[in-house]
């Protein structure tokens, strides 16, 4: 008895001084790849600091995000909230039917009301009074196509497009694309919807706004996995997805240009970033990510019509697919530029005008400018 009580104590000294030295001498990680996030760093060390106990405060969250083997501990926790324990979700993260998806609930008038806000301030600022053509549509989450939801809250989508609406209507035209959509059109690990999937969403688009698009493409797909947002969140093992692009002739002679520095000048861009696709986050190559300000002249043209897609990272893969039609293409993302600086970037005057934004932003829109 004494020996087996000696071994436990033993284990249990080496696993806690051990975990305890390997977190203090263990270089600190500034960044978490798996959650796609700025870590904790040390936080300062001062007698001010001590006394109003923010040192402590910010000790325990550096503590958390450093701790070792962090990722297989997160892992741990995912696999028994779902499985063990058969929880719905596991920090609003679910797993079903291969497909990682985020609970999206309740709908949130609020935020609603403050994006459509942000639209009418723009249609009064900017449009009212002037020959564009103004279009909204709603891009719903995959949320929505998860057919077994096993008591799953979820947003009531319909009544959440009808919301849109019955605020954006009386200066917009809407688009549905709700019907062209499947569960299939969506990435298993990731938010955002597959570019390859979408040119009957792009087509139906360039034909409510009089455009005429070639459908005519190339696929290219990246050489390696591609791991979404939700895989690294949920810790969990699955299977990865092909991330692929379109490109065509017209697509590859395009000039792209984005306005992504700190003094808002133009810098050269690309349709496709390999580079991107290298890093943190493939799906960044679709025309540099969430860039406050982007523009794709297209010198095949056969016309002189522009577009303007006030957007989210949804429309980076979809505005590709449209500039077939058109000669210029401009992508504004107003949780990046503030609405009120537009007019030193874009001059309006006869453009077609399209307010395309996923519910996952309508709901959250708090970051809109």
């Amino acid at each position: 008895m004494k020996v087996k009580n000696l071994i436990t104590v033993i284990t249990m000294a080496v696993l806690v001084f051990g975990m305890s030295f390997w977190c203090w001498f263990r270089k600190p990680e500034d960044f978490s790849g798996s959650e796609r996030r700025v870590l904790k760093t040390f936080p300062e060390l001062s007698a001010e600091t001590i006394v109003d106990a923010s040192f402590m405060n910010s000790f325990e969250d550096y503590a958390m995000d450093q701790f070792p083997m962090r990722d297989m501990f997160r892992g741990f926790k995912s696999a028994a909230e779902l499985f063990v324990f058969q929880k719905l979700d596991n920090n609003d993260l679910y797993l079903q039917d291969g497909y990682i998806a985020k609970v999206e609930y309740p709908q949130n008038d609020k935020m609603i009301d403050h994006a459509a806000g942000r639209f009418r301030y723009i249609y009064d600022t900017y449009l009212s009074g002037t020959d564009t053509n103004v279009y909204m549509s709603v891009i719903p989450d995959k949320n929505c196509f998860l057919s077994d939801k096993r008591n799953r809250l979820s947003l009531d989508y319909p009544e959440f497009i009808k919301s849109v609406r019955s605020q954006t209507d009386d200066f917009t035209k809407y688009i549905d694309i709700t019907d062209l959509l499947t569960l299939s059109d969506f990435y298993r690990t990731d938010t955002h919807w597959r570019q390859e999937k979408i040119t009957d969403v792009a087509e139906r688009l360039a034909s409510a706004m009089g455009a005429s698009l070639s459908g005519t493409y190339t696929k290219k797909t990246l050489d390696k996995p591609f791991y979404g947002v939700y895989y690294n969140q949920l810790a969990l093992p699955a299977e990865p997805d092909e991330l692929c692009w379109m490109t065509n002739d017209t697509l590859e002679k395009c000039k792209v240009t984005s306005y992504n520095n700190k003094y808002g000048q133009p810098v050269e861009a690309q349709m496709y970033s390999m580079e991107k696709a290298e890093g943190r986050d493939a799906y960044e190559m679709f025309l540099n990510g969430s860039d406050p300000l982007v523009t794709v002249e297209n010198p095949d043209a056969s016309s002189d019509r522009e577009l303007i897609i006030f957007r989210d990272s949804f429309g980076s893969s979809l505005a590709p697919l449209l500039v077939d039609g058109y000669s210029k293409v401009t992508l504004v993302d107003i949780r990046y530029i503030s609405s009120s600086a537009l007019s030193a970037y874009i001059d309006f005057e006869d453009q077609d005008v399209l307010f395309i934004y996923s519910t996952l932003i309508l709901n959250n829109s708090l970051a809109m400018k």
